[in-house]
């Protein structure tokens, strides 16, 4: 194989590279000079090391006051420069403050945060933080602050290192089950630059042979130069940085690849909590199976799919039937309370919370999507987000309707920390068609998104909504598609049918029809433009997700769970140049799936009719 092609484009990329992160960089701004006092309310929290003077503390609150900050993050001018490197590439200053669902982050160092978004985000510790517990916080008080976060340069406050330890918590933060599958790749494609490098040269008959070569490893050490010139971080440690990659990058890797990490003083318990009830047999997880259709009574009904948990292994066997008189998709026999309880358990919350939360952050221009729908037909003054979790929605629908009160509804308790967050103005918990008396007339817009599928009966749930909203008001709901042609193809691997949470895959006809009964009319239908492209790529995940499980859930036995960690790692790397094209094929076909009357999900927004006299 050829390497001086790949060396040239290589050199090329990280010139492109440097000079992308150069223009995030130029957007830091530096702190300038006050002499104004530090208001009570502005507390500051350091890293171990880390010393503000008082000209800082001054300048940084002035800072915040002008520009109505409750978190500023102070970023050393002379920040090391892989984490400089870093932070830019994570980070866009642009954007930063206005992304609400943004991941927080920073230069790890020190945080200016007002009392009362301490107090609710819980920061009893305001100094003698490690590295990863400062990024911790980032991530945190951005949660918190999520329209009034920034970050600027304060060249008053010296460097600190950032361990190897805290490195790969900081790591294990971003990645809570694909730590070893990122570290992996990097240190592959570390060792394939490095051994392309050295054939090159070895391989060079000319001169001009080793020009590719050379061109990589001066554009790598030029690269923090080129990614900091002109702005406002001046790395500390620039030449040598640049003078040792690439060797210096694979060292650094290697060091935090090596790294042992404290084990998770509570797995054992939930290990033992699992394994003694799955030692009960899940067969009690079931109820009865039922030979008709609970939409509309038919007992015309043909198996349609049978899945085992694609998402997450844990013990079942689930059937879907659907109803061939009139489409409706539902799992059968269903999981009782007891099967919901056990499936459910550490997956939006506990231990899956992470992984839950990171998808959630990237769909937020889908939640925007969501909420434009309104427009054109209400102007929503009080809007209920049912099943609403930790309020993502609310969080990304305030772009869209800024003078909007958005209240949420969830059995689980995210409902409050969404609350606490001030992601939503309001949190009810508990279930909708118990609560529906109370809420009644409250609000002039309810929504449900990917709820209706999770509910033992989607009929009681829309019976709801007709008890809450008064004439006049709107119901949006949005729901994966039973009738797309993916989830046919792809059979127990198309990922919408989410077995065993997914309980009941309505149709739009099925839907419509439904709301007409409770006096709705449906005003818009979107299929299209409501589509989600994922589905390749989750096709492809999912069966290597298959083949090697992760051993790390608690649900998993603990044998041998170095050597499967180990298989799983292997395997996610084989398989990662699938999963890219498998989600490159899902963003190419994304625009003509949204021009067509057919996708993975649908939306429907309907209006309720003034009641008949």
């Amino acid at each position: 194989m050829r390497v001086r092609p790949l060396l040239t484009l290589a050199a090329a990329g990280l010139v492109a590279d440097a000079l992308w992160r150069r223009e995030r960089a130029a957007r830091l701004t530096p702190l300038p000079p006050s002499d104004e006092p530090v208001p009570d309310d502005h507390c500051f929290v350091t890293a171990a090391g880390v010393a503000l003077d008082e000209p800082t503390r001054r300048a940084a609150s002035a800072y915040a006051r002008e520009r109505g900050l409750e978190v500023l993050d102070l970023v050393p001018a002379g920040l090391d420069a892989a984490r400089a490197l870093e932070l830019v590439r994570r980070v866009d200053p642009e954007t930063y403050r206005g992304s609400r669902l943004a991941p927080g982050g920073g230069g790890g160092h020190a945080v200016l945060v007002t009392a009362g978004v301490a107090r609710r985000a819980g920061v009893t510790r305001f100094a003698g933080l490690r590295a990863a517990e400062m990024e911790e916080l980032a991530v945190r008080l951005k949660r918190y602050a999520p329209v009034h976060t920034d970050l600027a340069v304060a060249p008053g406050i010296a460097p600190v290192a950032c361990p190897a330890a805290d490195r790969r918590r900081i790591l294990r933060g971003r990645w809570p089950s694909d730590l070893p599958v990122y570290l992996t790749g990097n240190l592959i494609g570390l060792a394939v630059l490095a051994a392309a490098l050295v054939r090159s040269v070895l391989g060079a008959r000319r001169v001009r042979d080793a020009l590719p070569a050379a061109a990589v490893l001066t554009a790598a050490a030029a690269q923090p130069y080129l990614a900091t010139a002109g702005t406002a971080l001046r790395p500390h440690d620039r030449r040598r940085f640049g003078l040792a990659r690439p060797v210096g990058a694979l060292y650094r890797w290697i060091r935090v690849a090596l790294e042992r990490e404290a084990p998770d003083p509570d797995l054992p318990r939930r290990r033992e909590r699992y394994a003694a009830e799955i030692a009960r047999g899940v067969e009690r997880f079931y109820e009865p199976r039922r030979d008709d259709c609970p939409w509309c009574g038919s007992v015309a009904l043909r198996r349609r799919v049978t899945s085992g948990d694609h998402q997450h292994h844990r013990p079942g066997v689930f059937r879907l039937d659907a109803c061939d008189a009139c489409g409706h998709v539902f799992q059968n026999p269903r999981l009782n309370a007891d099967g919901l309880d056990f499936h459910y358990r550490d997956f939006y919350d506990g231990p899956g919370g992470p992984e839950v939360e990171r998808g959630f952050r990237l769909a937020a221009p889908h939640y925007r999507d969501r909420a434009r729908m309104l427009r054109g037909h209400a102007e929503p003054k009080a809007w209920l987000d049912v099943g609403g979790g930790h309020g993502h929605f609310c969080n990304a629908a305030r772009d869209v309707w800024p003078q909007t009160r958005f209240d949420a509804l969830d059995m689980s308790v995210s409902v409050k920390e969404a609350e606490d967050r001030g992601w939503i103005d309001g949190g009810h918990l508990g279930f909708f068609p118990d609560l529906a008396d109370k809420l009644a007339g409250a609000y002039d817009v309810v929504s449900m998104h990917h709820y209706l599928e999770h509910t033992m009966d989607p009929r009681a749930e829309l019976d709801a909504a007709a008890r809450v909203l008064p004439p006049g008001g709107h119901l949006l709901i949005e729901v994966p598609d039973p009738e797309w042609i993916i989830g046919r193809l792809a059979g127990r691997w198309w990922h919408a049918w989410f077995q065993p949470q997914h309980l009941h895959f309505v149709t739009v006809r099925n839907l419509v029809g439904a709301l007409s009964e409770r006096g709705f009319t449906a005003v818009a239908v979107e299929r299209g433009p409501a589509h989600q492209p994922v589905d390749l790529l989750m096709i492809v995940m999912m069966l290597a997700h298959r083949i090697v499980p992760d051993p790390a859930k608690p649900w998993r036995s603990a044998r041998y769970r170095r050597l499967r960690g180990a298989a799983r790692t292997a395997v996610y790397v084989a398989a990662g140049p699938l999963m890219f094209a498998a989600a490159a094929l899902d963003q190419f076909l994304h625009p003509l799936i949204k021009r067509t009357g057919r996708s993975n999900t649908y939306r429907v927004l309907a209006r309720r009719l003034p009641d008949e006299d």
